[in-house]
């Protein structure tokens, strides 16, 4: 097989300017929406950059777990890579690839903890075994085994029984953004490219070539 020989024609849709809403939130919200109404694999998985102190860049797949006007949300290990990356460089970018729909969002924006009982809030309304998971796993650090896991996450579970509280090293994270980017893929690579961005405070769009 030849990699340089996949290739796909985008054809399903096409994004002008005149069917964009005034508000990226509401556009975001339209094309989220519509990625759950065609019943895809995790419309909620995106992609999430992150950058160390020496600018190293990383990536990794969270979750969303909320979306307002103030931007979106998602749930990790405070202590974690990227929580540490955050800690240091607050801004950050995140991705949504919805494949089957040929719609890429790109938000950017500065990265901020949610309050206390938003996470408290949450972390309730998760599954037992999740919330025992938060307790067992040392995100992102080196561990000897499996083993280990499994045996932490017995530990807190007998130490919790059914009411594990949230950790004080987990919670949310919110990315207010400052810039939204809605690519539709287009024939010939001649995509629809459309950015939202924060002029003078308001919301301008503009059209990127592809």
């Amino acid at each position: 097989m030849n990699i340089a020989d996949i290739r796909k024609d985008y054809k399903l849709a096409a994004l002008s300017e005149s069917d964009c809403a005034a508000s990226p939130f509401a556009q975001f919200e339209k094309w989220f929406a519509d990625a759950v109404a065609a019943s895809l694999p995790e419309p909620n998985a995106m992609t999430l950059a992150t950058v160390d102190a020496a600018h190293r860049p990383s990536t990794r797949i969270v979750l969303i777990k909320e979306f307002d006007a103030r931007g979106p949300v998602w749930f990790t290990n405070y202590q974690s890579r990227k929580g540490r990356e955050l800690a240091g460089n607050n801004f950050a970018a995140l991705q949504f690839h919805w494949v089957e729909l040929e719609r890429v969002v790109r938000i950017e924006g500065r990265v901020e903890k949610i309050d206390d009982a938003e996470s408290d809030a949450y972390f309730a309304s998760r599954p037992l075994d999740s919330r025992i998971g938060a307790w067992a796993s040392p995100q992102s650090e080196a561990i000897n085994g499996r083993a280990v896991l499994v045996a932490r996450a017995a530990q807190f579970a007998a130490k919790f029984l059914l009411n594990p509280p949230r950790p004080p090293h987990w919670g949310g994270y919110r990315l207010v953004p400052d810039r939204f980017e809605f690519w539709q893929g287009r024939p010939s690579r001649l995509h629809d490219r459309i950015v939202y961005s924060v002029v003078d405070g308001a919301w301008g769009i503009a059209r990127l070539a592809p």
